[in-house]
Order: structure tokens, then sequence, then C-alpha cells
């Protein structure tokens, strides 16, 4: 007993180490597995963070603005680039119909709160908990600060967040995939496995019979000698390529003995000894035009693979069939897409389009590799360096803007500090697919400053609700729980069926279109799951790049509301 108390003091003295010890603790318990389901670290470490809180320790609540205002910088700055897009280019009505969605959240949350008469508290927190979207548990912090209140009418309704979204979110998060993954294809009426089979059919249009990856990587080089005149001697490297329709490469050339450099204009001459890189039936009938020798220090041409940030308008909005057929492309071949701030791996068909700020991984020889980094973007290799006078200017500018303050009907309407700092790293996140010599933000940094940025926010939180936590859940009773089952189903339920009847989308994409629409990444890997397929990504980047946005925002907007 006298360890427990001397470990109380401790704690009470040095708050700092009951943060840590409600991170641990937290990510331990968010990270245990039952089937396929999970607390998750978020969940988890308000959980440890409350019961930590029981002792009483006081925190200051400058800490947990710091590292909140950092993580909506983060998350602003992950998915910058998607969320432009949407709004600017094609991915429009994706973006639109994330804006319905979110709006769908948001009123179902301020139903329940008027017909049961919540206050901004419990309202926020049912927001957060049913919407699975702990990020508007800050910005409505902020909110009811600032809402002309007594201060211990704040610290009421503060206290009451955490218990409305400890009570709401394990539905929030599992309903919400059971509804887009199970219940979401009865509702559309679609096999959907077959759908994503006739999606991939079309998405591969235009491909060879054997596939596009076989059309872009199954090469093999060989080594000929020229001997005869007016075939391949006596032709430019560009011309002695397009001997054939197949594509087909000169990687290497010697010549009096030496190996020597060339460009697509060099003529070739007798007794030239050229290493060409192509399927092997084109080699076979280019082989008719020349003689095979063995030059192993020819063939000796070193392959890479690379990660590819693309940023050119030279890609943007280009399917990967239109790209090969185009001389950049030329000796390289895609293996892997990923996009926006989840790393959401693009199927790879025939009629993918690339877009602003995806990660390409391509292979080919380091000649081929540079002209095509050259051309798409910049090579995105991995790094520790990240630039703080980038991350620091960024959330001062966004902070400052954000501060702004107008007054309506005698309440101060503003974004706060860490609304303009969301705001600021959406706008540098989508400069950046532009302009990335502005600077980097590497992805483990993304990774500390999203997750652990928001955890010792909602640590701090969960350790200040702590003594009034019970008392709160006893106050809030088992009615919330319902009012959860509400907000979280009745968008998720209109969400196909507005999909499909009103923005007509594609039956393979629809659903993944409603589980970005509701930032649920684990929804739409139970609707992969179920559909055997990555198809329904394809729906998911712009819709999730939106909704985080408005989500977030929606949790200032729901204390303005009440």
């Amino acid at each position: 007993m006298l360890v427990w108390e001397w470990i109380e003091t401790v704690l009470r003295s040095n708050p700092e180490l009951a943060i840590f010890l409600a991170l641990a603790v937290g990510y331990w318990i968010g990270g245990i597995k039952l089937g396929s389901f999970s607390l998750g670290a978020v969940t988890g470490t308000l959980l440890a963070g409350v019961l930590i809180g029981q002792i009483g320790i006081e925190i200051s609540p400058q800490i947990k603005s710091i590292f909140f205002i950092m993580f909506l910088f983060a998350v602003g700055f992950g998915v910058g680039p998607q969320f432009v897009r949407g709004i600017a280019n094609d991915g429009l009505p994706q973006a639109i119909f994330a804006v319905v969605v979110s709006l769908l959240c948001l009123f179902s949350v301020y139903f329940a709160a008027v017909v049961s008469g919540y206050g901004p508290g419990l309202a926020a927190g049912l927001l957060a908990g049913t919407q699975t979207i702990s990020a508007s548990i800050g910005l409505a912090t902020d909110a009811i600060g600032r809402s002309g209140l007594s201060p211990e009418e704040v610290q009421q309704q503060l206290d009451l967040i955490p218990v409305a979204y400890a009570v709401t979110y394990l539905f929030g998060t599992v309903g919400t995939g059971w509804i887009i993954a199970f219940v979401g294809p009865k509702l559309l009426r679609i096999n959907l496995q077959e759908e994503c089979k006739r999606y991939e059919k079309e998405m591969s249009a235009g491909a060879p019979d054997d596939g596009l990856h076989s059309a872009w990587n199954k090469y093999i080089i060989r080594a000929y000698e020229l001997k005869t005149p007016g075939l391949i001697a006596g032709k430019t490297v560009a011309e002695a390529e397009a001997t054939v329709d197949e594509r087909l490469f000169l990687e290497n050339l010697r010549r009096d003995g030496q190996i020597i450099p060339f460009d697509e204009n060099t003529v070739l001459q007798l007794g030239d000894v050229v290493a060409v890189s192509g399927k092997h039936e084109t080699l076979v009938e280019w082989s008719n035009r020349a003689i095979e020798v063995a030059d192993a220090e020819l063939l000796n041409i070193p392959v890479e693979s690379v990660d590819v940030y693309v940023t050119s308008k030279h890609a943007n909005n280009k399917t990967l069939i239109e790209i090969a057929e185009k001389s950049m492309a030329r000796g390289v071949y895609v293996t892997r897409i990923r996009r926006g701030s989840m790393g959401v791996d693009i199927p790879v068909y025939a009629q993918t389009q690339v877009h602003r700020g995806d990660i390409i991984s391509v292979t080919g020889t380091k000649k081929h590799l540079d002209h095509i980094v050259e051309q798409f973007g910049y090579v995105d290799r991995p790094t520790s360096v990240t630039n703080m006078v980038l991350v620091g200017f960024g959330i001062v500018l966004g902070g400052i803007i954000g501060a702004i303050s107008v007054p309506v009907h005698g309440i101060p309407i503003t974004l706060s500090t860490s609304g303009g700092a969301l705001i600021a790293g959406l706008i540098i996140g989508w400069l950046r697919s532009f302009v990335p010599k502005i600077g980097s933000v590497p992805s483990a940094t993304q990774w500390f400053m999203n997750s652990v940025g928001l955890n010792i926010f909602i640590a701090v939180v969960g350790i200040t609700a702590g003594p009034t936590f019970i008392a709160g859940l006893k106050q809030v009773g088992f009615e919330i729980f319902f009012w959860g089952l509400f907000a979280t189903s009745v968008p998720m339920l209109l969400a196909p069926l507005i999909g499909k009847y009103i923005f007509r989308f594609d039956p393979a994409i629809n659903l993944g279109c409603c589980g970005g629409a509701r930032t649920s990444t684990a929804s739409v890997a139970m609707v992969a799951d179920v559909a055997k397929s990555n198809v329904p990504m394809l729906g998911y980047t712009v819709p999730y790049a939106v909704s985080n946005t408005l989500l977030t925002l929606w949790g200032m907007f729901i204390v303005l509301m009440l």
C-alpha cells in the first residue's frame, strides 16, 4: 500500500510521467485484437488516461494545445494534394459526396443532441465517438472555452466530452464497418465481388492479353552485333527501336571495343555491338536484323527500383497506358501506386489514373529511371530529416490567421489557432505536390505528429476528466449509447444510396467512397476483404481528404449550433 501511495505522489508531482504512462498503456490496450477488431490507440489512451486520472492529477492545458496544433498541421499536410484535387479537378463529384455525408453526420448528431437535451459537451463527445473523429474534440474544446459560459460551466461541459466519446466510440467503429461492408451491398443490390471483377476488366482495357504488368516488366536483355548494312546499321537509335511494333530499347552501345554514351539521335554503325531490352518475342523479331553475341560487360546493366513522388503535369490525370506510350516512360515499369496520407495502395491497371502527390514505385535501368524522374517529379528517398522551418512557420502563420475573431451577435467566431494550423497544413501539403523543394516532412515524422500528437492530447483530456468521469457516466446514463447507434447508422445507411442514385458512382467504388467520407479506413479494409479486391480503394482517398477536414471542423460547429 505504501508503494502505491508513493507512486500516486510521484505521478501527481510529475504529471509528465502520467502522460507517458497513459500513452504506454493506451497503445498496448489499443493494439489488442479480438478477431479483426481492436479499440485503437486513441480509445485505449483515453481509457488509460481516465483510469490514471482517478487519483487527481493537474496538467497544464498548454500541453494538449501544443500537441493538438501539431497534430492538425500534420493532418492537413498529409491530405492536402487529394483535398485540393477533389475540389478543383475530376474528383469533384467525390468531394461533393464527402461534403454531403459529412453534413449528414453533423446533423444526425445535432438532431440527437436537441431531442435528448444534451449540451455542447455531450454533443461534442457524441460527434467524436459516433463518427470516430477524435480530432474534433480539440476544436470543440476551444469553442466551449470561447462560448461565454462561466469557468465552472466550461469545465463541466469539457468533463462530459470524454464520457460521451467513450460510450459511443465502440459502435462508431464496429458499426460503421459492418454497415458498409455487409449491409451496403444489400442496399445497393449488388454482388460486390462480381462488380469488382467487372471493374478490373474495364480498367485493364488497352493492356496486352497477358496483362499490363507483363507488358511493362517481363523484359530480357540481349547483345547483338550489327553486320548487315541497311537494316539497323545506318539508322539512329530512335529509328532502330521503331523497327518493331512492341516496346524495345537500346540499353548499351559498344563501338571500336569501347562502351560509349549515346542518345536517340546517335547513328548506329557497322560493327557496333548493342544491348537491347524487350519482350522475348520482340527480340526474336528484331534479331533477324542482327547477330546475337555474348558480351557480359555490355549486358552488365544495373537495374534499380525507386519511389517517385509525382509533381508533374505530364503525369497528372494520365492513365498508365497513356504514360506507357510516351517516350519519357521508356525502359521502366510500375510496380506499386500509393495515394493519400494513409498511403493507400491503388490497383495497377491500364486505365488507372496517376495524380499529383501519388508515390509510384518504378523499376528499370538508372538511365531510364533518371529520365522519368526528371519528367514526373522527384525520387522519394527515405530520410529522417524534417524541415522544421517549414513546420514551425506553417503552424505559426496558420495559427495567426486562425486567431482572427469575427463577432456574430456578440459571440466571437473564429477558426482558432488549431483550425488555422489545419488549413495551413492543407495549403502547404498541396503546394509541396508542385514544389517539393519547399521542404520534407518524412512519413515517420508525420506518423509521430499524427498519432503521438493526437494521443498526448487525448491522454491529457482523459487524465483531467478522470475524477468526474464516473459521475458524468451516471449523469448521462445508458441512453447516450442508443443515440450513438442512431448517429452512426443513419449517415452510413443513406450514404450508399446517395452514391448510387444521386452521384451515380460505379458500384465497385461506391462503398469505398462511403468509407472515405466517414474517414473509416477499417471499414474500407473490410469492404476490400468482402470484395476480394482492392478496387474499392479507388473511391477512398478524395472523400477521406475532404471529410477528414470537415468532420474535424464540425467539433467547433456543433458547439456553435447548440
